[in-house]
């Protein structure tokens, strides 16, 4: 049966539409779809209606400051709360990516792009560390170590940071839901974006003296393919969810308060002073802005 599959699979005119479609039914049921309904629930209704509304009227019942009441409800319930917003569509993406790997296709991919790393000046070994980049890009660079050739592992390395990683798919998650409409298709554009940068620099990197020359043989063995276990896609998804969750409850619960204290505190009639609805251009955040203005000013901004 592996064969048979295999035989449409790598087939070397269908592979490379094939993984695009797959990738593109993968952000279609992640984002565009199932994803994009979880995204509306938690943030128009779970945050949106029921806790911050709840959470401001109990503190101010209880006769907080006004800016305290406006920065745990609106800074850090707020901004965490909008990033939160997406975990059950990351954990959608992670469930759905980790079924791949879990049956074998992911290996297949690598055998599908040795031909087109070939005339990178890469082979297929390059692959296996940016397959793992597509989880995070550190353990990613540190799988180039097992590419025996000096050059073939240097080139890796400069090029794998550009691969989709589990960091970068949330943002593109983010940027999709939010501007686009939870369109799959400019995620999917995204993630071969990531895919060309890789092409791009390894066709610069090759032309240069230091890196000339054929690539090393690509030798690997196909997995048969095999039922998912559900445990292990489960621990698969669990992992890189939460690792997504702990970035939103440090680095972007700061980033959350120090927007929030932007935009709240300001100079009005030559007075430091809070408010909750403060006029941007009197904030904080307004003033940095306008001192910056003429730098994007070539882009028709300010």
């Amino acid at each position: 049966v592996s064969e048979k599959i295999d035989k449409v699979v790598t087939n070397r005119i269908l592979a490379l539409p094939i993984f695009a479609l797959v990738m593109l039914g993968v952000y279609t049921l992640s984002i565009g779809t199932i994803g994009a309904k979880s995204v509306d629930f938690m943030n128009e209704t779970l945050f949106g209606t029921w806790i911050i509304p709840s959470v401001t009227a109990f503190l101010e019942n209880v006769g907080c400051a006004q800016w305290l009441t406006s920065l745990v409800a609106d800074g850090i319930i707020g901004g965490v709360g909008a990033v939160l917003g997406f975990v059950p569509q990351m954990f959608i993406l992670f469930f759905i990516l980790s079924i791949l790997e879990n049956i074998g296709y992911m290996s297949r991919v690598a055998f599908i792009m040795d031909k087109l790393f070939r005339k990178l000046g890469l082979s297929g070994k390059s692959f296996i560390p940016m397959l793992v980049a597509s989880g995070c890009g550190v353990p990613g660079i540190m799988a180039s170590r097992t590419i025996e050739q000096d050059r073939d592992r240097k080139m890796t390395i400069m090029t794998t940071g550009f691969i989709p990683c589990g960091a970068k798919m949330p943002i593109v998650a983010l940027i999709s839901g939010a501007l686009f409409g939870g369109s799959a298709l400019v995620a999917t554009a995204s993630y071969f974006i990531g895919i060309a940068a890789v092409i791009i620099s390894g066709i610069m990197l090759k032309k240069t003296k230091a890196f000339a020359g054929d690539a090393a043989p690509f030798v690997m063995e196909l997995p048969a393919y095999h039922a998912p276990v559900l445990s292990n896609i489960l621990r698969a998804t669990w992992e890189r969810g939460w690792s997504f969750i702990k970035k939103a409850g440090t680095v972007i619960l700061l980033a959350s308060i120090a927007v929030w204290a932007g935009a709240s505190f300001g100079v009005i009639d030559g007075n430091f002073t809070f408010d909750p609805e403060m006029p941007l251009e009197s904030s904080i955040l307004g003033i940095i802005g306008g001192a910056i203005t003429w730098v994007f000013a070539p882009l028709g901004f300010g």
